[in-house]
């Protein structure tokens, strides 16, 4: 099955080369799409062989998510991957999240970091942040997944032209989420290992998703 890898990246100098070329190595095709950067991670995604979008204004994960979803459809993808430019997904999750798929067990896979307990996710972000996106998810989307917030998920592409989310920012995860559920699709999760470089996502970027998750739901 054509295999393609969708990643959103902005700023990705430093890392966007070594991660480009890890998965490289398990999927056919690497698509980049460079969100107006203002240095070279474009430049150095293409030369290490990955497909490279461009954005004239940054739109956000979102947004770059949804380019680059659309242009693997249209070139044939079979099993589309979302993955981060940041270095902190591994490559060799890939083929456990697309596993399902090709086993014809489910339509979207999402990559959890807490089925097998071993996440070394910051204090405040596993205890206090993601039990409430948890919460929010489950009352506003009536979705209960052990990782509420992952963007690291495979599809298949029936289940990847049924989805159609509207999120630019970073609420994209938890419209997929519902947009999966209401399409009733099959899903599945798996366990990955997340390498954190930094505290990730704050609690303001949380109250900015709560904020575009109710704008978009009184909107509907």
């Amino acid at each position: 099955m054509k295999v393609f890898c969708v990643i959103p990246a902005w700023n990705e100098s430093k890392r966007i080369g070594n991660v480009v070329k890890s998965v490289l190595a398990v999927v056919d095709q690497v698509v980049v799409i460079d969100d107006c950067s203002d240095d070279t991670t474009g430049e150095i995604a293409a030369k290490e062989g990955a497909t490279v979008l461009c954005h004239l204004v940054n739109r956000d994960q979102g947004a770059a998510l949804r380019t680059g979803t659309k242009y693997a459809l249209q070139n044939g993808a079979e099993i589309i991957v979302h993955f981060d430019a940041d270095g902190q997904m591994r490559a060799q999750d890939i083929p456990l999240v697309i596993q399902p798929i090709i086993d014809k067990e489910a339509d979207v896979v999402f990559g959890s970091r807490f089925l097998d307990q071993k996440t070394k996710m910051p204090t405040f972000k596993r205890y206090v942040i993601m039990p409430l996106a948890k919460l929010v998810n489950f009352i506003f989307l009536h979705v209960d997944l052990t990782d509420p917030q992952s963007g690291f998920r495979a599809m298949s592409r029936m289940a990847a032209e049924k989805i159609d989310w509207q999120q630019d920012g970073k609420a994209h995860c938890s419209e997929i989420l519902s947009l999966v559920t209401k399409k009733k699709l099959r899903i599945k999760e798996v366990p990955i290992t997340i390498i954190y470089h930094n505290f990730g996502q704050k609690f303001s970027g949380g109250i900015r998703i709560l904020k575009d998750m109710i704008l978009s739901k009184l909107i509907n």
